[in-house]
Parts: structure tokens; C-alpha cells; sequence
């Protein structure tokens, strides 16, 4: 008989791996950069339209200012990478900017870098997945009802692939990757050389105004400037996802360090060219792009039904010769393919950095475990399960979501960097070699530009962004931050409490052990719980029954004294027809009695093949357990009897191997989808 939840996880997630192949998960530089880097990578295909859009907001008159900002960005960016190319030799372990952040500057600072990268890894998932089913409507517009249904499946699909484990994983979003980053370098190359020709590619929107959001379309002073500011803080969605590599280092082939730092900056070398490009070819096409397509003059028809497509698919169609070319068809599936896999990045640095949080007790220990496949499968499903909600929540828009992110991700930068100069501080403390400490300056120097810089930018962010949606970012990651300081709390206490304080003292065996058999009625089940009642050799014996009906009762004596059972009968009365109730009061009046004896309560259970059974079962057995389980000297054994429908369930023998793991609840044997039913009551 197939257990078929087994036949369909093993399909789509593979077969269990040991412990001893994670070695053979490790990346080579080649796959970890589309694993860890597609979100910075993919990002250059939103992040000069954010700018744009922005700018638009006063019509077309500050479209000038767009190289100065996008200069801003890749400055920015290079400092950056420079930074966590630094943390990345200094913290090898994965930590990342969490771990930096709690070495150097404390507990709370690492948890106020953890809490605001793991909202920032949901957002990723949020935004890098309604983008990229954006630039699928650009190319087939017909599908813009489906949006929210279309973002949610390929969320479930991301969940799947990733559950098969990093590497293979990352065999399958290499190519998508690569395909883009080639796909945009002969985009850009193409229209500069047709520009320098003296043929400049023009967008479809080229010939359209765009009236200003305001009747005064006239900005000055304070005003303009927080314009400039707030399109600057949207460019910085291109820095996304740039930290990932870091918290990503024990995930490298050795030397991972080296390793790493390769891939990081390999990844600022290809972002800032497509970035680059992407930007400089929207001036020369004059791409227009408005928040509501209401406000572009000069357009036909009625605008409300008018799609505006991205930045991204102008270029490419103004690029190779219009929206039917097999250009611009490849760059927007390239497009939308790695904007969809660019959540990628999240979903592997999400995990880990849940992973090392549970490892130090700030969040449940189960999203430490590793799955099925060596990956930490806890962590990718509540990612998944977050993300696919905002989805839902926000209608799969990228402008609604794009004001909840990055304030996260520049929060973590600056802490991270400010870490890493009291890092070098330290290290100057104790270092005499004047080669080393010569490095160190320099590599401080970075550091320390890295924390001003981003520091500056998380302002930015936060004021340009608080009103329009960060807000509940900012709320979300004090939500978290509050709720791991509460889960730290709680099992430093239960660790405490639980430690052994005088060994002798525990070892002591109770004054006497008190054995009481739970009947409802004289069956086979009863019967095998007083023999394994009487096999633990209590000092003292009795059975307990609850009288809710007096002919059972009477009956149940009946078969007692027929069949001369040598253990007495205890007949609680119950007037109101309770069962759990008086045999709680019961069991506490004993322990209250004799507060130095143990009390050992024996409950027979059904053990049956099929969940619907165990409807057909009266379940009063499990309400014992979980009254009886808070009562102090009191010991709760379950004595199974299995029904003729078990037998009929697969051979525990052949449960995959590691089905049950550390930390993780214990899964049905694989083909026996058993559930206890009760023998009590």
C-alpha cells in the first residue's frame, strides 16, 4: 500500500540525504553567484524606473537629475561591497552583519540587525516576485488579472526547488541568471553602439508629457531637495540583497573567505554595469514612466486601460526594433524569470540567518534543523508562507511594497560597518607588526566610510519613506526584535531551571510509586495496561473507573469480580458525567497526601490504520494526558493496543532514513498514517 504524501514529497523534493553528503552541497563560485547575488543582480531591472518614478512626480522637468542620482547609487554601492568584502574575511562563519553587529556593538545591536534583515529577506521575496510577474503582464497583458495568483504559485515553486537543497538549487537558477545578465550587457552594448552611430533607440513613450502630480509643477529649495533625496533612496533598491554572500560563507567550496570575497565582487562588478547601461539607455530613448498612467498627455484612448509597460521592456523593445521582436521577448523573459528567481537570494539567506538566530536561542531551535535534503527547510516554509501573504495582503504590486523595503537592509549596513570598525580597533589594540596594522588602517578606513555612507542613506530612507509604507516595516522588525529578546528570555529561564543542581539529591528514588490503571470497561486493552501496570512492580496497585452510569458501573464489578482480577476497583462518583475532572482531583489529592510519592497513571490506547478512525473513538484520553502532564510527581504512561486496521499499514522498516530528526515533531512511519484513538472512557 503507497503512502502517497510520501510518494509526492519524494517527487518533488527528492530523496533523503545523510549527514555526512553535506560536504558535496558546497558552491563553486559559479552557481553561488546566481544563488546569493541574483537579488542585487536582478535588481537593475526596477531600480532606475523606481528612480524615475520618483522624479515624474514633477512632471518632466527633473528627468536631468537621474544621472547625478544613479551616480549616487553606484557610489554607493562600491563602498558596500568594499565594506563586506571585509566582514566576509573577518567572519567567516556566516553570521554575516548579525553576527558582527552582536560581537562588536552587543546583543541588541545584532538583534536589531536580525530582525531588520529578516523582514528584508520577506520583502525580497515579495517585491523580486510581483516584479517579475510585472515584466510577464509587460509582455502578455492579458494575463493582469491572474497578478496575485501568478505571484503566490511561483512563491510555491520557489519553496520547492529550494527545498531540494542549495546546490541543486542552484543548478537550476544558474542559467536563468546568466542568461539575463548576457541578455542586458548586449541590450546596452547594442544601443550604445546604435547611439554612437547617430541611431538612437526611441521608447514607445518618448512622444508622451507627463503633468505633475501637483498644479505647481515648480519646485525649490527644501522641497526639490527631498525629491532628489527620495528618488535617490528608491535607487537604492539596487543595493538589495548585497549582504546575502556574507551570511552565505559557510554555503562556499574552501576557502570559502577567498571564495566568497571573489563572488562579492564579481557581483558589484556586474550590477553596476547593467545598472549603468539600463539607466543611461532609458535617457537616450526618453523613457517616461508615471505612477498612473492618467497623468502621461498626449496619449490615445482611454488611459485607465492602458498598461504601462516597465522601464526595462521600453528599453529592450526601443533597443531591438519594437515589442514583437525576439529581443525584446527574450530580455523581458530573462527579465521576469530572474526577477522571479532573484527571491532566491532570500530563500537561502532567510534560512541561514534564522538558523544561527536559533542556534543562539533567539528563535525556536527547530529552524535550526536541517531537512530532508540538508537544507533548513523550517526556515524556507514560514518565508514562504510570510511572503505569500503580503502577496495576497498588497495585491501583488510593486509600488505598494517597494515602500516597505530597503530600510531594513541599510539598518544592518550601518550597524554592520559600525561593528567593523570597532573590530579594527581592537585589532590595532594588540597588533605591533607595522605591515599588518598599516592594512588595518586602510581596511578600517573602509569600513568606517561604509558606516557614514549608509548611515546617511538609512536617514534618507527613513524620512522620504516613513509616511508612504515603512512604517510597517519599522513596526514589523520591533515586533520581531521584541518577540526574540521574549523567546531568548524563556529558554535562558528553562535552561536554568532545568539544570542539575545536586546530583545525589535528583538520583533519590521516591518513597513509593503509586500505580493506577485508567478503566472504562474490562476489554483486551485493560487488561494488557494492568499487566504492564503490574510488570513496573509499584508499591502499591489500583484500577480507577469514573461512575458517570451506575448499570456500567455495576456491570463493569460484575466482570471484575467474574473474573477474580486481584487489583481493587476504584469508583469515583461524578454527578455532572465529567471524567477528566474527578480523576485530575484524584490523582492531586494523592500527590497533596503524600507529596514524596510518585503516581504513575497507566491509560490504554487504540492504536488504528486510518485518521477517520479515530473519529469513531471517544477522545477522552488525550484531555487526561494534558491535564495530568501539568501535575507535579505525576508520570503518564500509554499503553497501546493496536486494532486489526493497523496491521494493514506499511512496515515501519520502511521509513526514509532520518525521518525523525533533533528538534523536529516525530513523523508518521512512512505508509502507516497512524493516530491513537483511546481505549479510556
Amino acid at each position: 500500500m503507497f503512502n502517497v504524501p510520501a510518494l509526492v514529497k519524494r517527487l518533488v523534493i527528492g530523496r533523503a540525504m545523510r549527514s555526512e553528503e553535506l560536504g558535496g552541497t558546497l558552491l563553486p563560485k559559479r552557481l553561488a553567484l546566481p544563488i546569493f547575488a541574483s537579488d542585487p543582480l536582478s535588481s537593475v531591472a526596477y531600480a532606475t524606473q523606481e528612480i524615475l518614478l520618483v522624479l515624474t512626480l514633477g512632471g518632466l522637468a527633473y528627468l536631468h537629475f537621474t544621472p547625478w542620482i544613479a551616480g549616487a547609487v553606484v557610489a554607493l554601492m562600491t563602498v558596500v561591497v568594499l565594506s563586506y568584502r571585509q566582514v566576509v574575511y573577518a567572519y567567516p562563519s556566516g553570521g554575516g552583519s548579525y553576527e558582527v553587529a552582536s560581537t562588536n556593538l552587543g546583543p541588541s545591536a545584532g538583534l536589531v540587525v536580525a530582525a531588520s534583515l529578516l523582514v528584508d529577506y520577506v520583502m525580497t521575496v515579495a517585491v523580486s516576485v510581483a516584479s517579475g510577474v510585472d515584466n510577464i503582464i509587460s509582455a502578455l497583458p492579458a494575463l493582469n488579472d491572474y497578478r496575485v495568483l501568478l505571484a503566490v504559485g511561483f512563491v510555491a515553486l520557489l519553496t520547492a526547488m529550494n527545498l531540494r537543497g542549495v546546490r541543486e538549487s542552484g543548478h537550476a537558477f544558474a542559467a536563468p541568471t546568466y542568461l539575463f545578465i548576457g541578455g542586458v550587457l548586449i541590450m546596452v552594448i547594442t544601443g550604445l553602439i546604435r547611439y554612437a552611430l547617430g541611431d538612437a533607440p526611441v521608447a514607445e513613450t518618448a512622444a508622451y508629457g507627463i503633468a505633475p502630480q501637483k498644479s505647481d509643477a515648480h519646485l525649490a529649495g527644501l522641497a526639490l531637495v527631498m525629491l532628489v533625496l527620495r528618488a535617490f533612496s528608491s535607487g537604492c533598491t539596487a543595493l538589495t540583497g548585497v549582504e546575502a554572500i556574507s551570511n552565505g560563507v559557510p554555503a562556499f567550496r574552501k576557502p570559502k573567505s577567498k571564495n566568497a570575497a571573489a563572488t562579492l565582487v564579481a557581483m558589484g562588478g556586474i550590477a553596476i554595469a547593467m545598472f549603468v547601461g539600463v539607466t543611461t539607455l532609458a535617457l537616450i530613448s526618453k523613457v517616461h514612466v508615471t505612477d498612473d498612467a492618467c497623468r502621461l498627455t498626449g496619449l490615445d484612448g482611454d488611459c485607465g486601460s492602458y498598461t504601462q509597460r516597465t522601464v526595462i521592456a521600453q528599453v529592450a523593445a526601443a533597443v531591438f526594433g519594437g515589442e514583437h521582436s525576439v529581443g525584446f521577448f527574450f530580455i523581458q523573459a530573462a527579465t521576469a524569470l530572474v526577477l522571479i528567481l532573484a527571491a532566491n537570494t532570500a530563500f537561502n539567506g532567510f534560512p541561514m540567518l534564522a538558523s544561527i538566530l536559533a542556534k543562539d536561542r533567539y528563535l525556536p531551535h527547530q529552524l535550526h534543523n536541517r531537512g530532508d535534503r540538508l537544507a533548513f527547510s523550517n526556515g524556507i516554509l514560514a518565508l514562504a508562507v510570510v511572503a505569500a501573504a503580503l502577496l495576497w495582503g498588497f495585491k501583488a504590486s510593486v509600488t505598494s511594497l517597494i515602500h516597505l523595503y530597503i530600510l531594513g537592509v541599510f539598518t544592518s549596513f550601518t550597524l554592520s560597518q559600525l561593528g567593523m570598525v570597532r573590530h579594527w580597533n581592537q585589532e590595532l589594540a594588540t597588533e605591533h607588526d607595522p605591515v599588518v596594522r598599516r592594512r588595518h588602517h586602510s581596511t578600517r578606513a573602509i569600513n568606517a566610510l561604509g558606516a557614514c555612507v549608509t548611515g546617511l542613506v538609512l536617514v534618507i530612507v527613513l524620512v522620504t519613506k516613513f509616511t508612504e509604507g515603512a512604517w510597517l516595516a519599522v513596526l514589523a522588525a520591533t515586533v520581531l526584535w521584541l518577540m526574540m529578546r521574549g523567546i531568548r528570555r524563556h529558554y535562558d529561564a528553562t535552561s536554568a531551571e532545568l539544570a542539575v543542581e545536586d546530583p545525589h539529591a535528583e538520583l533519590a528514588s521516591p518513597s513509593r510509586v503509586l500505580a493506577i490503571v485508567l478503566v472504562s470497561r474490562l476489554h483486551k486493552p485493560t487488561m494488557r495496561a494492568l499487566a504492564y501496570a503490574r510488570a513496573s512492580h509499584p508499591d502499591r496497585l489500583e484500577a480507577l473507573t469514573v461512575s458517570v452510569d451506575r448499570d456500567e458501573v455495576a456491570a463493569l464489578r460484575e466482570s471484575w469480580d467474574e473474573y477474580d482480577i486481584d487489583v481493587p476497583l476504584k469508583v469515583i462518583d461524578s454527578p455532572y458525567r465529567e471524567v477528566t475532572r474527578p480523576v485530575v482531583e484524584y490523582v492531586r489529592a494523592i500527590r497533596r497526601d503524600s507529596p514524596r510519592d510518585i503516581v504513575a497513571v497507566f491509560i490504554p490506547e487504540y492504536v488504528v490504520g486510518h485518521w477517520w478512525e479515530n473519529l469513531l473513538h471517544n477522545q477522552s484520553a488525550l484531555w487526561l494526558k494534558s491535564r495530568l502532564l501539568f501535575t507535579p510527581g505525576v508520570m503518564v504512561t500509554s499503553v497501546p493496543w493496536q486494532l486489526t486496521s493497523s496491521a494493514h499499514a506499511n512496515h515501519p522498516a520502511r521509513r526514509a532514513p532520518g525521518s525523525v530528526r533533533r528538534g523536529e515533531p516525530q513523523r508518521p512511519r512512512a505508509g502507516a498514517d497512524r493516530s491513537r484513538g483511546t481505549g479510556h472512557g
